[in-house]
């Protein structure tokens, strides 16, 4: 399965990501999910998805990283990009917050779908901490290799981009601070944006605006944190 998935990675993640996956952590991981399908469950994103964020920003264009925790476990939500939703799908209430912190910050109308895919595009990695989940089972692969392996291309960011923008959301995603070297890489950090943090900070941050401000001070081309309409 992962062997398959890996070659069709861009060339700039499949050098280091390789090596990974002959693990004993991948190949028990592996065996893991195999198992789940086998016994008919089902599990999100779809198969081809799973490494969606890596097909999404390749790593020679990765300016910006923001960490979600675990796939959406409705069906039809996840898709491989942490917060993101397919167009077509109600927007989850994580995502309506970041959209009404966007508003507030950019003083702009954020579209009505959740589909965040031109972030990615842009250089923007959204990657979850764990890239799969069981329908209806928040966090259920939690603890299954996935954070090993996550945490490792965080370490092979902070090691092998040039400064890089993460975003750390939430107690969980801050937990991963001490993978960065935050003396060439800059660290913006926030309460969740979910309805039971969001209140706390989050709304209010400036986040998009302040990794805008990095980029242009660096001669770079800011995000455009509009997905189209």
């Amino acid at each position: 399965m992962f062997s398959k998935l890996a070659q069709a990675l861009d060339n700039s993640w499949l050098k280091f990501l390789q090596p990974e996956f002959d693990k004993p952590y991948m190949r028990s991981l592996h065996k893991f999910l195999e198992g789940e399908l086998k016994s008919g469950k089902t599990l999100y994103p779809p198969m081809p998805e799973v490494f969606e964020a890596f097909h999404a920003t390749p790593f020679d264009q990765l300016r910006v990283l923001i960490l979600g925790q675990d796939p959406y476990h409705g069906p039809g939500q996840a898709h491989g990009l942490s917060f993101s939703v397919p167009v077509g799908q109600k927007i989850p209430p994580s995502l309506r917050n970041i959209y009404k912190e966007l508003e507030r910050d950019f003083q702009q109308q954020a579209p009505s779908h959740g589909c965040l895919k031109s972030w990615a595009e842009q250089g923007v990695l959204l990657l979850n901490a764990c890239l799969t989940v069981e329908q209806a089972k928040a966090g259920a692969h939690q603890k299954k290799g996935w954070e090993t392996f996550t945490d490792a291309v965080i370490q092979h960011i902070s090691e092998g981009r040039p400064r890089v923008v993460f975003v750390l959301w939430g107690a969980y995603a801050q937990k991963k601070r001490g993978l960065i070297d935050e003396s060439r890489h800059l660290v913006l950090t926030a309460p969740h944006p979910s309805p039971l943090s969001a209140h706390r900070g989050f709304i209010g941050c400036g986040h998009f605006s302040k990794v805008n401000q990095d980029l242009r001070a660096r001669g770079q081309t800011p995000i455009n944190w509009m997905p189209p309409r």
